[in-house]
């Protein structure tokens, strides 16, 4: 099941999600359907959509703390993002049926288009914030994609193994990203795949409308988060206690860690502090593995059961002929002569 807890922050709200049918926020508790599996503020800050594990995605009024959710738009399939465009004009939901659907938020009902292309469930959608007309995407298919959403046009596709080295233990892993965050400093793209000890990074040529895969930092712990700051750089939460927050910069070109300031030192104390209730949610394994398709070879099954009963056939011919009262190989008897017994 994609990730039962989460939160959103706006200048004026904090709204959580928890993993049942409760949504929170600063100033008021709510109850909503289904379990939400994704949520964000629209660019007015004025309601948060939900997107819930039905497919449903709901909008709460931050304006009214106390008012019920009102069903915005539906999908067929569960879904595992939500995100707005930033004149608030559409709705992008990302589902597990490979996905990408974009619709009018005055009139849900009416769908601009479909971005279509993947062929797992697409676990990441983010609107880039300094160009609006494009979209990023990940899915349980190890890409990246970049797209013009309004025409649903793909514009580029990073395929994220062929960026490993083939001596990295898990080049061979099933993995679908779990976080997209954005640099607007650099045009920098961070990738974080769930369950992986490492952030990819990607430079976004908007003029050129593509992504240039710059480098990959690696890290000795699984890495549960990470999160851009416009003043210090790449913040990176991983799953080790005595070192669990990590500050990244750009060094001549290259991205590394660098000493920890004060500043952090005071958080990863706090961090420490407060490990069991981090490790709870955060330490669990993959929470995509689920969600892909379940696969059905019956074809090579055919093949096998194929090849056996023709290396029977020959082996039987090798023995000077097949046995008695094998289907489809007795010769016609002639009409009047009784059929001869086998010998023992």
């Amino acid at each position: 099941m994609a990730g039962s807890a989460g939160l959103s922050l706006c200048g004026h709200a904090l709204v959580v999600r928890g993993g049942s049918r409760l949504l929170a926020t600063s100033t008021s508790s709510r109850s909503v359907v289904r379990r939400c599996t994704a949520l964000t503020f629209t660019a007015s800050e004025e309601k948060v959509l939900v997107a819930d594990k039905s497919g449903d995605v709901y909008s709460f009024s931050v304006l009214e703390p106390h008012g019920s959710g009102k069903l915005e738009l539906g999908h067929l399939s569960m879904l595992l993002d939500v995100a707005v465009s930033p004149d608030d004009r559409y709705v992008l939901t990302a589902d597990r049926d490979e996905k990408i659907r974009v619709s009018w938020a005055a009139a849900p009902h009416n769908i601009e288009s479909f971005c279509l292309g993947h062929t797992e469930f697409v676990s990441r959608i983010f609107v880039v914030p300094d160009h609006p007309e494009l979209l990023l995407s990940s899915s349980g298919d190890r890409t990246l994609r970049l797209w013009q959403y309004r025409s649903g046009r793909e514009l580029h596709c990073c395929h994220l193994p062929s960026l490993q080295e083939p001596t990295e233990p898990w080049s061979d892993k099933r993995f679908a990203a779990s976080r997209i965050t954005y640099w607007r400093q650099e045009d920098c793209v961070a990738l974080l795949c769930d369950g992986l000890p490492a952030v990819c990074l990607f430079q976004l040529d908007a003029p050129r409308r593509q992504l240039v895969f710059q480098q990959q930092l690696t890290f000795q712990h699984r890495v549960w988060d990470a999160a851009f700051e416009e003043a210090q750089g790449l913040w990176v939460l991983q799953d080790c206690r005595e070192a669990p927050l990590v500050l990244c910069r750009p060094v001549g070109g290259q991205w590394q860690s660098v000493p920890a300031t004060a500043a952090s030192k005071r958080v990863c104390a706090h961090l420490r502090e407060n490990w069991a209730m981090l490790e709870g949610p955060a330490g669990t394994d993959g929470g995509f593995s689920s969600l892909y398709k379940a696969t059905c070879d019956n074809m090579t099954t055919y093949l096998k059961k194929k090849e056996e009963r023709l290396q029977r056939q020959l082996e039987r011919k090798r023995r000077g002929g097949p046995p008695c009262g094998s289907s489809g190989q007795t010769k016609r008897m002639k009409a009047g002569r009784a059929p001869r017994s086998c010998s023992s």
